[in-house]
């Protein structure tokens, strides 16, 4: 079942000057160390973090939440798989809200999806609840 959808654009010349302005105080606040190491390891910094921007953003929208109650940047963070696939982690509040919109008996899985065209960078997230498979005894 759907639990939650969210998306989110940003615009990366936005994103940039942000950088330029606030530089780390900005990247501190709202970027985690994987985050950041990241985007400074990309050619394009300012499109890397405008993903990742647009991915908390519409991971907020989809807890049913914004970016108020208690919900910290940091608590929303966008790794990769080796395949490149992005993944979100959900810790502290917004792991709390999770845990609370997930019925009993069934696991969160938060599904994420990042694209841009200069200058637009774009999230999608989907909050799918799964039944919980109980292990079945073996004789």
């Amino acid at each position: 079942m759907i639990l939650g959808v969210g998306t989110d654009l940003a615009n990366i010349d936005r994103i940039q000057g942000t950088l330029d302005r606030f530089g780390d105080r900005f990247r501190n606040r709202v970027f985690t160390e994987i985050e950041q190491r990241k985007a400074e390891y990309r050619h394009d910094t300012a499109g890397t973090y405008a993903k990742r921007w647009a991915a908390k953003e519409a991971c907020s929208k989809a807890l049913g939440t914004g970016l108020r109650m208690g919900i910290a940047w940091k608590d929303m963070a966008v790794t990769n798989l080796r395949t490149g696939q992005p993944v979100m982690h959900v810790t502290g509040w917004a792991a709390e809200r999770l845990k609370e919109m997930t019925p009993e008996g069934y696991e969160a899985i938060i599904h994420v999806t990042l694209t841009d065209d200069h200058p637009w960078a774009q999230a999608f997230v989907v909050i799918e609840a799964r039944r919980v498979q109980e292990a079945v005894a073996q004789p």
